[in-house]
């Protein structure tokens, strides 16, 4: 009788382990809808300093990245890759929209961002199962600058010094 309720209470830890288990995929699921079955997510935290990530897409052992950004954090990300076959997205974790508001496929292969509220974004690098197969994977690298140079902007023709002034139309 001991044995029996010995055993009982053995299978009972074992499948409420395997509940935690699976418990556990299902939250990482819901966590991160995006993530490919194999795919690992490696967190990162916000870098001081250009920060470079390589990587290789193979389907099903890829890597996911998450970057946590503060308000008011501007922060540029740039892809790239030997193939044109490999692309990068950016979801935002805190968003409830399931797209990506950055793709390389479409918005270049920088992102040039200010965070307007404290959030994690979801880097995915990937290869695109669309097209025929051309091996398989590609390798890629991510570049994270914290503190990217200002963008220059372009000053109209006629302000600023110039090394030849232009003629007035007086003196014509």
């Amino acid at each position: 009788m001991r044995g029996a309720f010995l055993s009982l209470c053995l299978l009972g830890l074992v499948l409420g382990g395997a509940q935690a288990v699976h418990a556990q995929d299902s939250e990482q699921q819901l966590q991160y809808p995006q993530l490919d079955r194999g795919e690992t997510v490696e967190k990162l935290g916000f870098p001081a300093v250009l920060e470079k990530l390589t990587g290789w897409t193979k389907f099903g052992k890829g890597k996911v990245y998450t970057l946590p950004l503060k308000k008011g954090q501007h922060v540029r990300v740039t892809f790239s890759s030997k193939s044109k076959y490999a692309y990068m997205a950016i979801f935002d974790l805190s968003s409830t929209d399931d797209e990506s508001f950055f793709g390389t496929d479409e918005d270049g292969m920088t992102a040039d961002v200010t965070v307007n509220e404290d959030t994690t974004w979801l880097i995915k690098p990937y290869y695109s199962r669309v097209t025929r197969r051309r091996g398989l994977g590609a390798p890629y690298e991510i570049l994270i600058d914290p503190n990217p140079p200002a963008t220059q902007q372009s000053q109209p023709a006629d302000s600023g010094p110039m090394l030849f002034p232009p003629r007035s139309k007086q003196g014509q």
